[in-house]
């Protein structure tokens, strides 16, 4: 098999829409998007990301997936400066066979699409491969001459082949062909056709709204794929099954507020023989007198490392990793959540903590966020 290499420009000085490359779109950066679809592609080898931006490396770097970065000169940054400006010099630095160039303001672009495309290139032994969508409109010239149907024979919708354009979503390339023809096309060039939806590209401020709403039609689905795998949930305590809040009494004693909606949550849980965890830094006695209450045998307090406990109870309940949920909202909780089948964080957590959870909860830390993600695994697994 020839290597085969991803490659995503980000670029940070977005006019249109500062930061765009890492704006917040369902619930992650946009460019998380475009990274775990390529992830999921076994046949791709590497995953780099070509940036000039200190900030948008940072933010890639706290992603749970792995990935390369190049910095990209600044010269190489300018609104002037051609992609294939970018891949030549990434050509420079990487070695591959095969070059897959994916665009982040194409989000809607899916593993299957990616997988799919490189199948086809192989098979037709291609030098080059463009997405398209196609578009079933009437297309005029300037002049007020049609250009892709006779008015006097309008076709029907339903007989109309439409038109395909090229939807920006991701590019394949050989090696010698880039090098040869300076270009990402050139060659036997084949087409591969998506969705008419992933012709959305996310270079204006509206398009956010159009775009994340087929974001998240694709995401619920992904979404039930994992929780249906769930036999253990793992839970952080401040900021989680608490508000975070510091309370003391009058003899100085701490004090935790905890929500009694949580409490019915993970009574739901071991109705349908989901395994329920705490795991948390701090070491109180108050968390273990709830976790008694709620009838949580697997508590863990004084915890640095959180992640290694997971791997435990992992051994401990005979399930892999992608059989846990964990539920987290700071930097402690990054490891475990990069790491389990499914990341889960509350409403007030960190932007960076966001950014690589499969699941957003609508609530807030100690404020019904554990129960709204327990009620989420008990109401589809309980339909198994």
């Amino acid at each position: 098999m020839p290597k085969i290499v991803a490659l995503i420009p980000l670029r940070g000085g977005s006019k249109s829409i500062p930061n765009k490359n890492i704006k917040i779109i369902g619930g992650k950066p946009l460019c998380a998007w475009v990274i775990e679809a390529a992830s999921k592609v076994s046949e791709v080898n590497e995953i780099w990301i070509s940036t000039d931006s200190s900030k948008i490396a940072t933010v890639v770097s706290n992603l749970k997936y792995k990935v390369k970065i190049l910095q990209r000169p600044s010269i190489l940054a300018t609104d002037t400066a051609s992609t294939e400006d970018v891949m030549l010099h990434f050509a420079k630095h990487v070695d591959f066979d095969i070059l897959i160039l994916l665009q982040a303001t194409s989000p809607l672009t899916t593993s299957i699409d990616i997988r799919n495309g490189i199948k086809k290139f192989l098979d037709e032994k291609a030098n080059s491969l463009v997405t398209v969508s196609r578009i079933k409109r009437f297309f005029w010239s300037e002049e007020a001459q049609p250009l892709n149907y006779n008015p006097k024979n309008r076709p029907r919708r339903q007989d109309f082949k439409g038109i395909l354009m090229e939807n920006g979503a991701f590019y394949i390339v050989d090696r010698e062909t880039l090098l040869t023809e300076k270009c990402r096309l050139g060659g036997k060039i084949i087409l591969y056709e998506m969705p008419t939806y992933s012709m959305f590209e996310l270079d204006e401020p509206e398009d956010f709204k159009i775009v994340e709403y087929f974001l998240l039609q694709n995401r619920d689905t992904f979404l039930i794929e994992k929780v249906k795998k769930i036999r253990l949930l793992a839970m952080d305590v401040d900021g989680v099954l608490t508000d975070a809040g510091m309370y003391y009494s009058g003899k100085g004693e701490e004090l935790k507020k905890f929500n009694t909606r949580d409490g019915k949550g993970i009574e739901l849980l071991h109705k349908i023989g989901v395994e329920t965890a705490i795991i948390t830094s701090e070491d109180t006695k108050i968390v273990k007198q709830r976790a008694k209450k709620l009838k949580i045998k697997e508590v863990y307090v004084g915890v640095e490392n959180k992640l290694k406990i997971i791997q435990k109870l992992s051994i401990k309940y005979s399930i892999s990793l992608e059989e846990i949920a964990f539920i987290g909202d700071d930097i402690n909780d990054l490891e475990a959540l990069k790491n389990v089948g499914l990341s889960v964080t509350v409403a007030d957590a960190l932007d960076n903590i966001k950014g690589i959870c499969d699941y957003v909860c609508k609530s807030r830390g100690g404020r019904g966020a554990v129960r709204e993600i327990a009620e989420l695994i008990y109401k589809i697994n309980s339909q198994k």
